[in-house]
C-alpha cells in the first residue's frame, strides 16, 4: 500500500479534528463555569434573592465560550480544506465523511447560542 492511499492519514486528520472539538467543549464548559461563578458565590453567602450582580467573571466566561466556538468552527473549516486536498483514492469508501465537520459546526453553533444567552443575561 502506498502512502498516498493509506486511510490512516485521513483518519488521523479526523482524530485531530475531534481533539480540537474536545478542546473547544472544554473551553466552553470552563467559560460557563467562570460566567456563573459569581452567582455561586452569591448563593453561598446567602444574599437575598434579586438580580445577579455582574462582574468581570461574566465577560471572561462569555469570552471563553466564544473562543471555544471559534476553535471548533476553524477546526471544521481546516478539516474540510484538508478533505478537499485528498484524491478520491485517499478517502475511505462507504464512510460518511461529513459527520465530523458537521459535529464541529454543531458544537460551534451551540457555543454561540450559549454565549448569546449568557451575554443577554449579563445585560438583562
Amino acid at each position: 500500500m502506498s502512502d498516498n492511499n493509506d486511510p490512516r492519514v485521513y483518519f488521523a486528520a479526523e482524530r485531530t479534528l475531534l481533539a480540537w472539538v474536545r478542546s473547544s467543549l472544554g473551553l466552553m464548559g470552563m467559560g460557563f463555569v467562570v460566567a456563573r461563578f459569581a452567582l455561586f458565590l452569591r448563593l453561598l453567602a446567602h444574599q437575598q434573592v434579586g438580580p445577579t450582580p455582574r462582574g468581570p467573571s461574566d465577560a471572561l466566561g462569555v469570552g471563553l465560550i466564544v473562543l471555544g466556538a471559534l476553535a471548533s468552527l476553524i477546526a471544521g473549516l481546516q478539516y474540510r480544506r484538508f478533505q478537499r486536498g485528498l484524491s478520491e483514492s485517499q478517502k475511505p469508501r462507504g464512510y460518511w465523511r461529513g459527520f465530523a465537520p458537521l459535529f464541529a459546526y454543531g458544537v460551534a453553533a451551540a457555543g454561540i447560542v450559549l454565549a448569546t444567552f449568557l451575554a443577554v443575561g449579563i445585560r438583562g
